[in-house]
């Protein structure tokens, strides 16, 4: 008896210990729980769309070298028709003869012939397009600028178009060299704004969505041609960043269905894709969509194609580029769906007519 009257306490007290003990540790879990949700809940808040509202998008191309970029403008502007995005600007990476006149084009061509274009005024790459679509969109569609210097420089655009913006509401989305944002970002405030580039970006820009990169290692040609402004970019840009990477367009195929869409008369991307397809036998089941989808990320987001993989780019002096995990703000695509879902999203959207 005397036992069982000694144990009965003990047993309590033990019991009662477990008991604050178990507590302690749901509570210690859900705290964990709470700080994780928290934490991807701000790293989601830093990259959100809202598809409510249409994207603020300035549009940086080299639109030369490949013609990937002709898809990406045209869906761009379709975009645009649809209410999901608001053009800014246009700006060219690359300076080559017309290419002022080639982002006219496409600018008349869908009723918006008043959007700022700008070209570099400094040190730039000029490349051309080697199967000279170029010349043929200038040939046959209207178009007011002949000359690049009729255009001012493509760090002006930026400037005086984020200086008038609301704060972290613009998306710029780049598919060629990183020319451009290499000297905005290397600015001093002047006319447009007393902010100097990197200030300027930060305050104005929520985005940057970039077809640079091949991840999660590898040499790419965006990000290789102008390396050195490649790596002050990714090194010292002050909001996050989202890289549609080589591997991400290469698998999907585009252009056929606009070819051959009989509906589908006098359009400078049917023209370019018709003329630059049967040039490449690797062409033969349509062209890769590396440019299309960084403007199909920018306007639209991520989802439901891809999922974001978090770190750093790393780029080495040859433009040359690895991931760091352990980096933070950016962000490379990884495949959610299969390349065919997104390939039928592209083509539809390249088929589609001006808004009247």
């Amino acid at each position: 008896m005397p036992n069982t009257l000694h144990s009965g306490p003990e047993k309590i007290n033990w019991r009662y210990k477990i008991s604050a003990e178990v507590s302690l540790f749901i509570l210690l879990i859900i705290l964990i729980a709470g700080l994780a949700g928290c934490s991807q809940h701000h790293q989601n808040k830093s990259i959100s769309f809202n598809r409510k509202k249409p994207a603020h998008i300035i549009y940086d191309a080299d639109i030369g070298p490949d013609y990937d970029d002709v898809g990406a403008i045209t869906i761009l502007h379709v975009l645009a028709d649809k209410g999901e995005a608001k053009i800014l600007a246009t700006v060219a990476s690359n300076k080559y003869k017309g290419v002022a006149g080639v982002l006219d084009v496409f600018n008349t061509y869908f009723n918006r012939p008043d959007i700022p274009i700008g070209v570099p005024k400094g040190q730039a790459l000029s490349m051309s397009d080697p199967q000279h679509w170029s010349d043929t969109l200038l040939a046959k569609y209207p178009h007011k600028i002949k000359y690049n210097r009729q255009v001012p420089g493509a760090v002006q655009v930026y400037r005086k178009v984020l200086s008038k913006q609301p704060d972290h509401s613009v998306t710029i989305e780049t598919e060629g060299f990183l020319t451009n944002l290499a000297q905005l970002l290397a600015s001093k405030g002047g006319k447009y704004s007393p902010l100097s580039g990197r200030e300027l970006v930060k305050k104005k820009v929520k985005l940057l969505v970039s077809m640079a990169g091949k991840f999660p290692s590898g040499k790419e040609w965006n990000m290789s041609q102008d390396a050195q402004s490649s790596i002050q970019v990714f090194e010292h840009w002050p909001t996050p960043v989202i890289f549609s990477g080589a591997k991400i367009g290469s698998k999907i195929k585009t252009g056929l269905p606009l070819i051959h869409d009989q509906n589908v008369h006098h359009d400078p991307a049917k023209d370019v894709f018709s003329i630059c397809i049967p040039m490449n036998p690797a062409d033969s089941a349509g062209r890769s969509s590396w440019d299309e989808t960084a403007v199909l990320v920018a306007v639209r987001g991520y989802k439901p194609y891809w999922t974001l993989h978090q770190g750093k780019v790393i780029i080495s002096s040859d433009g040359s580029d690895k991931w760091d995990n352990n980096g933070s703000g950016q962000y490379y695509l990884v495949p959610k769906e299969s390349p065919e879902k997104v390939q039928k999203v592209i083509n539809k959207l390249m088929m589609q007519t001006p808004k009247k």
